[in-house]
């Protein structure tokens, strides 16, 4: 007896990893790099939770507009696009089933059967393999927004949490090397989710966290010795 052969690609969920990586990612390091901030300033500030709530759901708003505008725009884009080739259909239909067949042809595929492939869905067709444009790869803002949002929210928890748990005279040091080894797990989870080696991602998210809450600490030592 056959087996089917099923397969599974790592690009297949290059999407929804990006996403979801980028809001942990800029969660936890916006969020931790705020707290280091103030903490650096004057470690005993009981405000220092306050505007790491305050950091989370700011970023986690701007996360959520931010990709909802750019998503929206992607499918004014692609709707634009599709009412085009809806015109172009009714206008000149011959030269438009010209175009895709020889798209089909460009791809191996032999012109007899290329010109069947359009008959049953001209405008699936088109949008699918001229266009780019498909069920699966198709725009959604709202979605976009709450994933971005969501994941967000989850990474910048994290360093909230630290600093409930971290006595105020240990708090920059476990905040910051807590932050950075969740950044490193991290860049390991996406490595094994994307399929690719696990070393260059997680020390390419590891170095610029460490980079910026560095360097928001430092800012944090300058303005409280007020300078």
């Amino acid at each position: 007896m056959s087996r089917l052969h099923t397969e599974t690609h790592s690009v297949s969920s290059i999407g929804w990893l990006r996403a979801s990586v980028l809001g942990a990612n800029d969660g936890i390091i916006s969020t931790a790099s705020l707290i280091l901030g103030v903490a650096s300033a004057n470690p005993t500030d009981p405000h220092i939770l306050v505007a790491g709530i305050a950091g989370l759901a700011a970023g986690a708003l701007s996360m959520a507009a931010g990709e909802y505008v750019s998503v929206s725009s992607q499918v004014d884009v692609e709707q634009a696009s599709l009412a085009q080739e809806r015109q172009e259909l009714v206008e000149s239909p011959e030269q438009e089933a010209h175009e895709l067949t020889q798209i089909y042809v460009h791809r191996g595929v032999e012109l007899s059967l290329a010109q069947q492939l359009m008959q049953q869905d001209a405008l699936g067709a088109h949008a699918r393999d001229e266009l780019g444009i498909s069920e699966t790869t198709m725009a959604r803002p709202i979605q976009a927004a709450v994933a971005s949002a969501t994941t967000f929210s989850v990474g910048a928890s994290v360093p909230l949490l630290l600093v409930v748990v971290a006595p105020p005279r240990h708090l920059l040091w476990i905040v910051g090397l807590g932050s950075l080894v969740l950044l490193a797990l991290l860049g390991i989870v996406s490595a094994k989710a994307s399929g690719s080696s696990l070393l260059k991602p997680t020390v390419r998210v590891t170095l610029w966290g460490a980079f910026a809450m560095a360097l928001t600490t430092a800012l944090g030592l300058l303005f409280g010795q007020g300078l």
